[in-house]
C-alpha cells in the first residue's frame, strides 16, 4: 500500500469495466491495485454498464464516496452528541472476523481482519487490517504482537494497536472506550475467544502507555441460527412490513434468550423476500455499563451507517466490514470469486 506512484502517472481511482463476472480477473486487479499500487478501484460489469440502471449506478456511487474518503450517512443522534456511552468522550468500535479456507483445502491459511472507526463522534469511516494465520484457528494471533528487533530490541504491535494509534492520528484523541463486535464464534468458543483476545486488547493498550486501560464492551455476533421471528398477528399492518416480515428494529431480549447472560435477538433490517433472520448478540464482558436498552438501540442504529447501501443491514457493519475484509484478503491468494466491490 505504500508503493509509490510512476512520475507523470497520479491516479486517485482507477474505474474499470469487467467484461463478465471473471473472478480471477477481478482478483488480479484487486491484488495489484491494493498490494502493489495502493491505488483505490472500483470494478463494474458490462451488463450492469449497459442497462444504466439508476439503482445500480447509486449503489456504485455510493462504494466510490466511501473509497475516496467520503462520508454517505451519519446518525443525526451522533451529531447531537445524544448517543449515551458513545458521544460523550471518544469511543472507537471495532468489528473483527475470521474466514476459514473451503473443506478439503488444508494447506490454505484462515484469514482474520480487524476494522475499526476513525472518526468520533460520527462513527462511520472505518479502516481495516488483515493477517493470514494457521488453518482453520478461531482465535486472532495478530491483534498483540511481541518481537525482538536486533537495534530497537523488544517491540510491540499488532492490529489492535496500530488502529488505536491511527484513531488517535485521525481524531487528535485516544479513545476512553471500547466496544468490540466479534463475528463467526460458535457458542463452544466463546470464553476461549473473550480470555485470549480480550488479553490482547488490554496488552495493546498497555503498549501505548503504561495505565491506558479504557473499559471494554465485547459482542459476539451470530448469524448462523435456526431462530426466527414471526409478528402475533399478522394481519396487523402496525406489526409486519409489506413482505410479512416483523418490522426492523424489533427486538427480543426475553422467553427465547439465556436467564442469566446478556443477549439478545435483533431484526435491524427489512425482510424483502422470505423470512427475515435476526442477528443473535452474546454481550461476554461489558465494563461499559451499558443497560440492555442502550446498546441495543447503539447496535440497531449503527445498522443504518452502512456505506453500500441507503438501507439499514442485518448485522452491525463493524462486523460486516471486518467479513467483507477477509474476504477480500483472500482473493490475494484465491482470486476466483467476486464481491464487485
Amino acid at each position: 500500500m505504500n508503493a509509490s506512484k510512476p512520475p507523470g502517472k497520479e491516479l486517485d481511482l482507477l474505474i474499470v469495466i469487467l467484461p463478465d463476472n471473471n473472478g480471477s480477473l477481478y482478483g488480479d486487479l484487486k491484488r495489484i491495485c491494493e498490494t502493489e499500487l495502493g491505488l483505490v478501484s472500483q470494478c463494474c460489469l458490462t451488463k450492469h454498464v449497459f442497462k444504466m440502471s439508476k439503482q445500480y449506478l447509486a449503489n456504485v456511487a455510493l462504494k466510490i464516496n466511501v473509497k475516496v474518503g467520503g462520508r454517505n450517512t451519519v446518525l443525526v443522534d451522533a451529531l447531537a452528541r445524544r448517543i449515551r456511552l458513545v458521544t460523550d468522550r471518544p469511543t472507537i468500535i471495532f468489528g473483527a472476523d475470521v474466514t476459514h479456507p473451503h473443506p478439503g483445502e488444508d494447506s490454505s491459511p484462515s484469514i482474520a481482519a480487524v476494522v475499526a472507526s476513525q472518526d468520533w463522534p460520527e462513527i462511520t469511516k472505518y479502516a481495516g487490517l488483515v493477517s493470514a494465520q494457521a488453518h482453520r484457528q478461531e482465535l486472532i494471533q495478530d491483534l498483540f504482537k511481541v518481537w525482538q528487533d536486533p537495534q530497537r530490541g523488544t517491540v510491540t504491535g499488532g492490529m489492535i494497536k496500530e488502529l488505536l494509534i491511527s484513531f488517535k492520528r485521525a481524531t487528535g484523541q485516544k479513545p476512553q472506550r471500547i466496544i468490540f463486535y466479534r463475528d463467526g464464534v460458535s457458542e463452544g468458543q466463546f470464553y476461549q475467544v473473550l480470555l485470549f483476545e480480550l488479553d490482547a486488547i488490554r496488552k495493546a493498550c498497555a503498549s501505548l502507555e503504561p495505565n491506558y486501560q479504557p473499559p471494554v464492551t465485547f459482542v459476539v455476533v451470530q448469524k448462523r441460527h435456526h431462530t426466527r421471528l414471526f409478528a402475533n398477528n399478522h394481519n396487523d399492518q402496525r406489526t409486519v412490513d409489506r413482505s410479512g416480515n416483523i418490522l426492523p428494529g424489533t427486538v427480543v431480549d426475553s422467553k427465547i434468550c439465556h436467564p442469566t447472560e446478556f443477549d439478545f435477538y435483533l431484526c435491524s433490517h427489512a425482510g424483502i423476500q422470505g423470512t427475515s433472520r435476526p442477528a443473535h448478540y452474546h454481550v461476554l464482558w461489558d465494563e461499559n455499563k451499558f443497560t440492555a436498552d442502550e446498546l441495543q438501540t447503539l447496535t440497531n442504529n449503527l445498522c443504518y451507517t452502512y456505506a453500500r447501501c441507503t438501507r439499514s443491514v442485518s448485522i452491525v457493519p463493524p462486523a460486516y466490514y471486518a467479513h467483507l475484509a477477509a474476504f477480500r484478503a483472500r482473493f490475494y491468494m484465491e482470486p476466483d470469486t467476486s464481491d464487485s466491490g
